[in-house]
C-alpha cells in the first residue's frame, strides 16, 4: 500500500493487495526464487506489507531491502522492528547491486519514468538479475482515481514493454492482470465522462467490507491471477486493469 493511502488504523487489507501478492508470489515460485538466497529491492514499497508477506515463503537466507523516499526516520524504525533483521528500509536511494528488483506499481508515480527506470537498472541490478515490474494498464482509462493516486499515466502493454526495454531489460514473461475489474473500470469512466460519477472509488486503504464479502471478492480475484498465469504460459496476453513483466538485465 502506498503510504499517502495508509490510514491512521487500517481495517483489513484490500482483496486486490491480497490477490497481487498471491499472484506475484507464485510467479516468483514457479521460477525457483524461493529457493536460493537472494538480495531484493522493493522500490516504491510504502508501508512494506508486500515484503513483510512474501518473506515467508523465501529461502531463510534472502534479505530485502525496502526503499521509499517518503519514509520518515520513525516509520523506517517501526517498520524494521515489525518485520526482524531480514528487511531493511531505507529512504534514500541504496547502492549495491540485487539478485532481484520489485517495481509494483511505481513507475505511474514518476514523472520520468524511463530515466527512474534506467537508473535504478543501472545501479542496482546485477547482470543477469531479474526485475518485476506491474503497471496500471490503458490510458484511456486514466480518471479521477488515478489523479486522487498521484499518477501520471496508465501504460498499453506496448508503452511497458518499450519502457523496460529501453532500461536495458530482456523480457522473461509478461501479460495482463485483473481481467475481471477491466470492464468495472470502463464503466466508472464512461460515467466519469457523463458527469454521472464524480466521486474517486476509496483507496486501498478505505476497504471496509466485511470478512465474509471480502474473502469472496479476494478468491474471485485469486482466480483471477491464475488465468493470467496460464495465459502467460502459453504466451496469450489478455487485457487487464494491470500490466506486468518478469524482465532479466542481460549478462553482456
Amino acid at each position: 500500500m502506498d503510504l499517502s493511502e495508509a490510514p491512521a488504523f487500517l481495517h483489513r487489507r484490500h482483496p486486490w493487495e491480497v490477490a497481487r501478492l498471491d499472484f506475484f508470489r507464485r510467479q516468483l515460485s514457479a521460477r525457483g526464487f524461493d529457493r536460493r538466497p537472494m538480495a531484493i529491492l522493493d522500490v516504491g514499497s510504502g508501508d512494506a506489507w508486500f515484503a513483510r508477506s512474501l518473506l515467508p515463503a523465501l529461502d531463510p537466507a534472502t534479505r530485502v531491502t525496502c526503499w521509499d523516499a517518503a519514509y520518515t526516520p520513525a516509520q523506517m524504525e517501526a517498520l524494521a522492528r515489525e518485520a526482524g533483521l531480514r528487511l531493511t528500509c531505507v529512504s534514500a536511494p541504496p547502492e549495491g547491486r540485487f539478485d532481484l528488483v520489485l517495481l509494483l506499481d511505481v513507475l505511474e508515480h514518476i514523472e520520468d519514468d524511463a530515466g527512474f527506470l534506467a537508473g535504478v537498472v543501472a545501479r542496482n541490478l546485477a547482470p543477469g538479475a531479474h526485475a518485476l515490474v506491474s503497471v496500471p494498464a490503458w490510458g484511456a482509462l486514466f480518471g479521477a482515481h488515478d489523479v486522487q493516486l498521484r499518477h501520471f499515466r496508465r501504460y498499453a502493454p506496448s508503452a511497458g514493454a518499450r519502457l523496460v526495454r529501453g532500461a536495458g531489460l530482456s523480457i522473461v514473461a509478461r501479460g495482463g492482470l485483473f481481467h475481471s475489474l477491466l470492464l468495472p473500470r470502463v464503466a466508472e469512466r464512461l460515467a466519469e465522462r457523463s458527469g454521472l460519477k464524480r466521486t474517486p472509488p476509496p483507496n486501498a486503504g478505505e476497504w471496509r467490507a466485511g470478512p465474509r464479502v471480502s474473502a469472496l471478492v479476494e478468491q474471485a480475484l485469486r482466480l483471477d491471477g491464475r488465468l493470467s498465469s496460464l495465459l502467460s504460459e502459453v504466451h496469450v496476453e489478455m487485457p487487464g486493469l494491470s500490466w506486468w513483466s518478469l524482465c532479466v538485465r542481460p549478462s553482456s
